[in-house]
């Protein structure tokens, strides 16, 4: 595929908000074409030539519409297809992803009609491949923009806005009314959540933020964190409040000898440490372990940390361990929409069948009456509680140590529901109400304690 006409591109550059959605529409593009993360994508085109010329504003805008256009994308593809008769036009070059990214403008995003619709057949006219079809962008855009009404009336983040292999198995696993509430959830951005060393209340009210029943800290307003006081001196680092939960449920004691399995970035590691356990951090990912070993610098913990596959680690014996499995990521759609579109259920079954072994090599690695934490950020019971059903059911060396009262103590009232009566933790994304919708729910995340007989 072409790149952008680049004289074209100099010429147009003073207007105000085409570099920004020239960078959105450039990630929409990566996210359609190869399945890219968004984030990471996000990350490197903000850091590159474009990027670096835009404000802190219209990098949020940049930001803002490629995650819109990535929750929407079934809703806005379902609004372009049904008003083209003879479908996307072959050799086009970049317009599906600039009328993407037009549309999640037009329909989710405050920002004037004629802006989105100017500037997205402007990023037509300068992609040589999809410049002859600018008369169709143009009244394309514009029949959305005039029929929005009618498209959003029709609203649906479960059978639209997620793929009906993943909403089926919701449906399946939930029911259809709680299938829905994960759906709609997953559309709303997240907040911010820390966790601090200690000090909650002095925390929160120099970060402008609120204190969850958990313990973590949501801040009220979206800003770069790095530029927080706190951060750099390290009393807290980012972590979403369910990511934490997996840590105060291991209940780390001072001086205990803890494995942090697939560790990185090290959120888990941080609380471990915190807590006074000799922690071992394990990753197979040498540059992630370089990024977990830069936090705990920061945030002054001694952490010995291995760069090497948890499957052929021979140390050991712990007394405890925090296996963070890899996993789909589901729980996790709304800070990653590409979620919903970069997995399959193909994908579930080989993660599944890794976390299976990672358990089996877990197990081996405890101590005696040694305890075991094994968690997902999956919404997927393949991934979380069948795999512990199974699991007990075939190793008789380890038994369950259920979450009881004093874990929904713990947890808090708004949070006790997701205690499963197996003694799981389950949490689900609308879980953890706000009166205000900013602050509202929580990442999906299973765990479940195990004790070494």
């Amino acid at each position: 595929m072409n790149d952008f006409n680049v004289e074209d591109s100099h010429q147009t550059e003073e207007i105000p908000g085409l570099v920004a959605r020239r960078c959105a529409m450039m990630a929409i593009d990566d996210l359609l074409i190869r399945s890219l993360p968004l984030d990471e994508t996000l990350d490197r085109i903000l850091s590159g030539p474009d990027g670096k010329t835009l404000s802190d504003r219209d990098r949020g805008l940049a930001r803002a519409i490629a995650m819109a256009a990535t929750r929407r994308l079934g809703t806005i593809g379902d609004a372009l297809m049904t008003r083209l008769e003879k479908g996307l036009p072959d050799h086009s070059g970049r317009l599906e992803s600039i009328l993407v990214s037009g549309v999640a403008q037009l329909l989710y995003l405050d920002v004037p009609d004629h802006a989105a619709v100017d500037l997205s057949v402007r990023l037509v006219q300068a992609d040589p491949e999809a410049r002859r079809f600018i008369k169709l962008a143009n009244g394309l855009l514009r029949t959305i923009a005039r029929e929005r009404d009618a498209i959003l009336k029709n609203d649906d983040p479960l059978h639209r806005d997620t793929p009906e292999w993943l909403a089926a198995k919701w449906v399946r696993a939930y029911g259809e009314e709680v299938a829905k509430k994960i759906a709609m959830a997953n559309m709303q951005e997240a907040s911010v959540d820390i966790t601090i060393k200690e000090n909650a209340a002095e925390w929160a009210e120099r970060l402008d933020a609120v204190i969850l029943s958990t313990g973590s800290l949501r801040l009220k307003g979206r800003t770069n964190v790095v530029s927080l006081p706190g951060y750099t001196d390290g009393h807290w680092w980012v972590q979403d409040a369910a990511a934490a939960l997996p840590a105060i449920l291991l209940d780390p004691k001072k001086h205990e000898t803890i494995a942090d399995l697939c560790a990185a970035p090290g959120g888990k590691t941080a609380q471990l440490a915190a807590a006074g356990a000799i922690v071992t951090a394990i990753d197979r990912s040498a540059k992630r372990l370089e990024r977990l070993s830069e936090n705990m610098r920061r945030l002054n913990f001694s952490v010995e940390s291995i760069a090497i596959d948890a499957m052929i680690y021979s140390g050991g014996p712990f007394d405890a361990i925090l296996l963070d499995a890899p996993c789909t990521a589901t729980g996790t759609i709304r800070r990653h929409p590409d979620v919903l579109w970069t997995k399959e259920a193909s994908d579930m079954q080989k993660l599944a069948a890794l976390q299976a072994r990672l358990l089996k090599k877990a197990i081996g690695m405890l101590k005696p009456g040694g305890r075991l934490v094994y968690c997902t950020c999956s919404l997927e019971p393949e991934e979380g509680e069948r795999q512990i059903a199974d699991l007990l059911q075939n190793d008789d060396r380890v038994k369950r140590s259920p979450f009881g009262k004093a874990e929904m103590t713990l947890l808090g009232p708004e949070l006790a529901q997701a205690i499963n009566a197996q003694g799981e933790l389950r949490t689900l994304p609308y879980m953890l109400p706000s009166e205000d919708p900013r602050l509202q729910g929580i990442d999906g995340f299973f765990a479940a304690r195990l004790v070494r007989l």
